[in-house]
């Protein structure tokens, strides 16, 4: 049994979370309080596998209860919040404390499906529930190439090779996306295209906050303009995003792919079938398979491909089915894939491993 520590201030909140759960006979709440201080006390008590706080509680709010879990009891932690725009950008500050993902707060509505969002829950929940937490991220400093490819091959393209640069990541991509963006420079010469997995409503605060963190400009992607240099652009919310064969920006409401959209694989087969050989793809953490023909359409084109490593990871499933596809140039930890990319569009293209 997977067991859950409701951590919301409000009873009917509570309530609608435990009928949402009582769907699955995988979980058990095995605890619930009104604030972060009270979740304190009874965590070694009741020993969960996965907490589920709201943000906004009194006495102690789920940020700086976040904090105290992941300083004192390293655990997964789902953050269960209104998307707001307040409410979304506090949500990505409590992903920046140590949070996994995020849930929208249910409000029990008739006009909402139910179902599927239970089923959206416990998925949420069985997923994090697999995910080891520690106190401070494990590090990985050695690139690890694969199929042969090194160096020194003649693979590596010249500085004006890459045209573009493509990103995509799920669970636990919020965090991994600052990693990369926040220290790429506000003159970077290439545009960059990310897509994200995250509940509806949440992306626009997502948004501010990388904006907060980052020295490049972040745009929603408009249909019929061209990607420009120096502009890291996401997707309109619920839509599938392309280049068209002009190289401009194609937004449809076209169905989802592997499940989703935004899909990363339909973005990077566009930007390869119109970039080739020009484009940089990157498949960051996050569970399924998306993604990984679509970066195997990158690498079959003659682009460059990286997946983030296992041992970085906090869901090695797009990565590793990229990976197993054979769709990834290299694998490297996450620490190193910001380095990596400034190397190719930047610096001496000799890669420095």
């Amino acid at each position: 049994m997977i067991r859950v520590l409701l951590v919301d201030d409000s009873p009917l909140a509570i309530a609608i979370l435990k009928r949402m759960l009582s769907k699955s006979t995988e979980i058990e709440v095995a605890g619930t309080a009104a604030n972060g201080k009270e979740a304190l006390k009874i965590i070694p008590q009741i020993n969960p596998d996965v907490v589920c706080t709201d943000l906004h509680m009194p006495v102690m709010d789920g940020l700086e209860l976040i904090k105290e879990i992941m300083a004192n009891y390293p655990l997964p932690i789902l953050v269960v919040s209104v998307s707001g725009r307040e409410g979304s950008i506090n949500a990505f500050k409590a992903i920046e404390a140590g949070a996994l993902d995020i849930f929208l707060k249910p409000t029990g509505g008739a006009d909402v499906d139910q179902d599927k969002l239970a089923a959206d829950l416990i998925m949420k929940i069985r997923i994090l529930s697999a995910v080891q937490v520690f106190k401070k991220n494990r590090t990985d400093n050695a690139f690890v190439p694969v199929s042969g490819i090194t160096a020194e091959t003649e693979m590596i393209p010249s500085i004006s090779a890459v045209r573009i640069l493509v990103i995509g990541a799920s669970t636990g991509g919020p965090k991994a996306l600052e990693d990369i963006l926040s220290i790429l420079p506000g003159n970077f010469p290439l545009p960059v295209i990310c897509i994200q997995h995250i509940s509806e409503g949440f992306q626009q605060g997502m948004i501010d906050w990388l904006a907060s963190k980052c020295r490049m400009k972040i745009e929603i992607a408009e249909a019929g303009t061209f990607p420009r240099p120096g502009i890291i652009y996401f997707p309109p919310e619920d839509t599938q995003l392309k280049i068209d064969g002009a190289g401009k920006f194609l937004v449809t409401s076209e169905p989802l792919f592997d499940g989703h959209r935004p899909s990363v694989t339909v973005t990077m087969k566009s930007v390869a079938g119109y970039y080739k050989s020009s484009a940089l793809g990157v498949l960051l953490t996050g569970m399924g398979k998306d993604g990984a023909e679509g970066m195997f359409s990158i690498k079959k084109a003659g682009g460059i491909t990286i997946a983030q490593n296992e041992e970085s990871c906090i869901i090695f499933g797009m990565p590793k089915q990229a990976i197993e596809l054979g769709a990834a140039v290299y694998i490297v930890p996450l620490n190193e894939i910001g380095p990596m990319i400034l190397n190719y569009t930047m610096h001496n293209p000799k890669m420095k491993i």
